[in-house]
């Protein structure tokens, strides 16, 4: 609702990266929406046990639908860049979630098929210290630095790529979130970009502050992240119109999570 009555239009995040990558100019004032993670937070309203019943991010979007019709935003849309490993999900499901299995792979399907929402690729474990993987090459230390081998990208990247695939019956979105916004010159200039024939990604994204122009990296293409660059929906307003302004119209979108 912010977006749509500041008179921004909500854009597919893989068609963003199309207009980038064919060198074609975007709708101008667009926002691509992403989420991180992937709990199931992103597509059920669940109780909270500290902060209470959540909307989701599909309820919410298809509250918009229904007061104001889909003709609104024609491409309302949103792509949630999930945590793939099902044993790294259960373990922060129950290490750092609220432990009632809502980090679950069931409504990747449903969300993709709802035409609404996109599944993509956060990593195989995250490397976060409480789900990584002992036969995972890589640190586990809670940083994504730390991946900056082939083995460990591959097990990283190529692996979460192969099964989200399977999972969603070749329909997953194949576009990158590191985890933590962290990269490093390995991942960005070396196995990305050039065993992009086996992982099959075509963008990646990161944590940094700004919007997606012309001048980006594909393999480290920039969002505003809540949290980090906004917290509150005034400063999101004033954040994107600020740079908006700042941009021009040549701009091909931001993204925002």
């Amino acid at each position: 609702r912010l977006l749509h009555s500041l008179g921004f239009r909500i854009a597919r995040l893989e068609d963003v990266v199309a207009n980038l990558k064919a060198g074609a100019r975007g709708a101008p004032r667009a926002v691509a929406i992403t989420l991180d993670d992937g709990t199931d937070f992103d597509y059920y309203d669940l109780p909270h046990p500290r902060w209470g019943t959540q909307r989701s991010m599909f309820n919410i979007m298809r509250d918009f639908v229904a007061q104001f019709g889909r003709e609104a935003q024609p491409c309302l849309h949103a792509t949630s860049f999930v945590v793939v490993s099902p044993r790294a999900r259960l373990e922060l499901d129950r290490t750092c979630l609220a432990g009632q299995n809502w980090y679950t792979d069931d409504w990747w399907n449903p969300a993709i098929a709802s035409g609404l929402m996109a599944i993509a690729n956060h990593s195989w474990d995250h490397n976060h210290p409480q789900a990584h993987a002992d036969d995972c090459p890589g640190a586990g230390d809670g940083t994504f630095t730390a991946i900056d081998n082939f083995a460990a990208a591959d097990a990283q990247i190529r692996q979460a790529a192969e099964y989200l695939s399977a999972r969603t019956g070749g329909r997953a979105t194949p576009l990158f979130a590191y985890p933590y916004g962290e990269t490093n010159s390995y991942l960005v200039e070396d196995y990305l970009p050039k065993y992009s024939d086996q992982h099959g990604m075509q963008a990646a994204f990161d944590a940094t502050h700004g919007m997606v122009t012309e001048e980006c990296d594909v393999w480290q293409l920039p969002r505003f992240v809540f949290g980090l660059h906004w917290k509150e929906h005034g400063e999101l307003a004033e954040l994107l119109l600020r740079e908006g302004m700042a941009q021009g119209t040549g701009s091909r979108g931001r993204s925002i999570e």
